[in-house]
């Protein structure tokens, strides 16, 4: 492929958007693995999945070394997101957190999001700051104020198939009943998507299913607070898209860790365990074919 993005699609956004949402709506149980820095948007862009989902944690630690508690700005988190999919070609579902502010920040976010390439946005009802979903101490903002940023949200949006996904986090500081209450709440705003998050138990899960119609995300965090659950055990419950935020990253940093840890005591790398990906191969992966075959036209051209 002539371009130095290889491997980028020549879908346009909307139809992008329009490849994820009639998978959802099909009942199609959607995969998202997360994706937090441009390799492993690369790597997991190769793969053949429906749908990457961009971390907020992951984007942030990757980005800014920092926790993912209200420290990332809008310019922060949507400079991502443009970059995220101008390297990828399949749709990107973006973590958004509150919206940035008020309903005025929602309706630049949303805007912002989507003219940045973004197939999905997520919103929650937290407070701000906010924090990782899998956190203790996460407040929520009263339902009606959420619920206003849901309406927003959908009547700034310019593609109809750019989908807006309510996520509640009240679950974990005021009950099951209550995140409940709210997702109802959310739905009849307008969202396309109900995110429920960190449910305790496969019990909690099963009602989340049998409460509502819409599609649901499943958040599979590895040690965080919802068991990780089969793919068809998540299905028959119920849910439309499961996001493996964490999974990428967790094995990343164990991976530098054992590396580093080898190389810290032998002063070598010959001993080195962890897997390691073919240097050519990576190159490739980056773009250095392309480079070479640039370099080889303009070269005879001179």
């Amino acid at each position: 492929m002539s371009s130095i993005h290889q491997g980028i699609s020549t879908l346009s956004g909307n139809e992008r958007r329009a490849q994820l949402r009639a998978k959802i709506k099909k009942g199609e149980m959607v995969i998202a693995p997360g994706v937090f820095e441009m390799i492993s948007a690369k790597v997991a862009d190769r793969m053949g999945f429906d749908a990457l989902y961009m971390t907020g944690y992951g984007t942030v630690a990757s980005y800014l070394g920092l926790p993912d508690a209200g420290i990332a700005t809008y310019s922060d988190m949507v400079n991502r997101v443009a970059q995220f999919a101008s390297i990828t070609s399949t749709p990107m579902i973006c973590d958004g957190d509150t919206g940035y502010g008020g309903l005025l920040n929602v309706m630049h976010t949303v805007r912002g999001y989507e003219m940045a390439g973004a197939c999905a946005i997520q919103l929650e009802d937290q407070e701000f700051p906010k924090k990782c979903g899998h956190m203790l101490g996460r407040r929520v903002v009263p339902a009606e104020d959420m619920a206003a940023k849901i309406r927003v949200a959908v009547q700034t949006r310019n593609d109809p198939n750019f989908m807006i996904i309510a996520r509640t986090d009240a679950r974990t500081t005021h009950g099951l009943d209550e995140a409940l209450r709210r997702a109802e709440m959310y739905a009849k705003a307008g969202a396309d998507m109900l995110f429920v998050e960190s449910p305790e138990s496969v019990e909690e899960m099963e009602r989340i299913g049998r409460s509502f119609d819409l599609p649901l995300v499943a958040n599979m965090v590895e040690g965080g607070r919802t068991p990780v659950l089969p793919f068809e055990q998540l299905k028959a419950i119920g849910y439309g898209l499961a996001i493996f935020p964490a999974t990428a990253f967790l094995a990343a940093g164990a991976a530098f860790e054992s590396v580093y840890s080898t190389l810290k005591q032998d002063r070598s790398t010959t001993q080195v365990k962890a897997p390691l990906y073919e240097f050519q191969k990576f190159s490739s992966l980056m773009g250095f074919d392309w480079v070479s075959a640039f370099d080889k036209t303009h070269a005879a051209n001179e």
